[in-house]
């Protein structure tokens, strides 16, 4: 059972991004994710600093099955030092022989899970974000593989690893937003609800990202040739 450290002040937030959307367009294609990411605007920096930060990098890496597209997605044990049993993306701290931060989410989705680095095509980066308990200011990165993968956890980091249906994230009853008052202002904290698990924190936030940006409309899309990424990547 995860520990959600509500503070003694909260109330609930606004609806999901997309709560506009029809059911129908809830259900997107992996095509569809692709392009819209590949043309999404410039990834924003972290909205604060914090002191003594450490930078990190985590994969979110899409693949096709049952004709629709699934997010990977982890459980940290309970024996963990912090962020005990958690759902995660793949992803850790740089380390000093990572040559980028994307270099470093690939290295720790192989030694997470498995994630072969050359099975993975990254297209897009989104927003950093910076952690306050834990002072980490993560990037994340989005990944397409062109198959199911076989996830192989490390169990002193991982204890599950399984792909979540973006059309179960989209669903009507899975986002929430709550708002605590932490430092003396409200501030947005987001779940979702999945079958026996909450999605909150850090990835929760990409996660609201992510899908913000694949359930806005890419102008024409599908016309004219491919968009160049957001940004470089390397």
């Amino acid at each position: 059972m995860q520990n959600i450290p509500r503070p003694p002040l909260t109330k609930p937030g606004g609806p999901a991004p997309w709560s506009y959307l029809p059911d129908t367009d809830r259900r997107l294609t992996l095509t569809q994710m692709r392009s819209r990411l590949i043309a999404a605007p410039p990834p924003r920096s972290a909205e604060f600093d914090v002191e003594g930060s450490r930078s990190a990098a985590v994969l979110v890496a899409l693949y096709e099955a049952g004709g629709e597209p699934h997010v990977i997605l982890t459980k940290r044990p309970e024996t963990m030092p912090s962020h005990q049993g958690e759902i995660a993306f793949p992803g850790g701290k740089r380390d000093p022989g990572d040559a980028s931060l994307v270099a470093a989410a690939l290295r720790e989705a192989h030694e997470e899970v498995g994630l072969e680095p050359h099975h993975v095509e990254v297209i897009a980066e989104l927003d950093t974000i910076a952690t306050v308990a834990s002072a980490f200011t993560i990037t994340p990165f989005v990944g397409l593989l062109a198959a199911p993968p076989v996830l192989v956890p490390e169990p002193w980091e991982v204890v599950a690893a399984f792909g979540a249906p973006v059309s179960d994230l989209l669903g009507p009853d899975a986002y929430r937003e709550e708002m605590w008052h932490l430092w003396g202002d409200y501030r947005s904290m987001t779940f979702f609800e999945l079958p026996g698990e909450t999605v909150w924190g850090a990835t929760a936030r990409i996660l609201t990202r992510l899908l913000t940006l694949v359930t806005n409309p890419v102008p024409n899309e599908g016309a004219g040739p491919e968009p160049a990424p957001n940004r470089p990547l390397g």
